[in-house]
């Protein structure tokens, strides 16, 4: 909730903000946090931000 990166890919997948965010922490606790820390930083550096606001 950081960035918005996991409800972004949420809402361009049209699926749950909720169960993306979910996803990602299990993954990234079976892959010792580090792998996914860095994946959502390089994600919040390339996703473009919605301007829709």
């Amino acid at each position: 909730m950081i960035a918005g990166v996991l409800a972004g890919i949420g809402n361009y997948f049209d699926i749950d903000p909720t169960l993306v965010r979910i996803g990602y922490v299990v993954l990234s606790i079976a892959s010792v946090g580090f792998p996914g820390l860095i994946a959502y930083l390089i994600m919040w550096a390339i996703i473009p931000e919605d301007k829709t606001f």
